[in-house]
């Protein structure tokens, strides 16, 4: 299991992960989920992954195939994974754009990634089903691309997906419940990317307290709106004492709060 959040603000876009990754009690080992593109100088996308890891290191092998042959080649539709799948995504004649460095709108970028997530699994799935286990993977696309405003999508296994709102600014990825709460409770549109990123922490280090699938190393990338480049990019190592003061704390701040709850009618003097 995996934990991803990207968060949609005023001035830009935070983006968070975990590193761990879990095919079993006896097999728990880290990969990055967290994964930079900059085609060209006017786009950076920034895509966090969660799910079957096959699926997606199969969707970043191709996202890089398509890069390097359009820049040796030249951008043509026909070349985006062709023996993965012709035509129009999903049968609607909506052509899906041939990669990242020729979408126009960060949508083109996510239906494009959407339909790749859905010609790898249905390249698997007989084999997949056979034994039982799934081939699917969601992921988290934010960026910005030149004379667009910047954006962030949750793109689901079945390839369609939803855009963050000022109003729902935050999406979520993997094992999200448990680093949800304080992310519903303080985090807004109109946020520093500063305390976006410390909550997005916050929320990262509480699931790793909840469930052992999510844990260290935590990425967080900043990206300031309009910049075309990530500001900052945080790797929190295993044993990092961020990560114990984060969590300290967050469950001090707690305890204060318990204290300061209304009290009881019996509890009354």
């Amino acid at each position: 299991m995996t934990y991803c959040v990207g968060f949609l603000l005023e001035d830009g876009l935070v983006l968070a992960s975990d590193s761990r990754t879990n095919a079993g009690v006896d097999y728990i080992s880290s990969y990055r989920k967290l994964h930079v593109f900059q085609p060209s100088a006017d786009r950076l996308f920034i895509l966090l992954a969660a799910g079957n890891l096959a699926t997606s290191q199969a969707i970043l092998n191709w996202i890089n195939r398509d890069l390097n042959q359009a820049r040796r080649e030249g951008p043509h539709p026909a070349h985006s994974s062709a023996h993965l799948g012709e035509g129009s995504a999903s049968g609607t004649g909506v052509q899906s754009p041939a990669d990242l460095l020729t979408a126009r709108y960060l949508f083109e970028a996510a239906a494009y990634i959407g339909r790749l997530s859905v010609a790898v699994q249905n390249e698997n799935h007989s084999a997949l089903r056979q034994v039982g286990a799934s081939g699917e993977a969601t992921f988290i696309l934010g960026g910005q691309i030149g004379g667009q405003a910047h954006g962030l999508c949750l793109i689901y296994p079945q390839g369609n997906a939803i855009m963050a709102t000022p109003e729902t600014p935050f999406l979520q990825i993997g094992e999200s419940k448990y680093g949800k709460p304080p992310l519903d409770g303080v985090g807004h549109h109109k946020l520093s990317l500063e305390d976006a990123a410390r909550l997005c922490l916050v929320s990262q280090v509480i699931t790793r307290r909840s469930n052992l699938t999510v844990g260290p190393p935590f990425e967080v990338a900043l990206y300031p709106r309009d910049s075309l480049a990530i500001s900052h990019h945080v790797k929190l190592e295993r044993g990092h004492p961020e990560i114990a003061q984060i969590n300290k704390v967050w469950i001090e701040s707690q305890r204060q709060a318990l204290q300061q709850l209304p009290r009881f009618a019996w509890e009354t003097p």
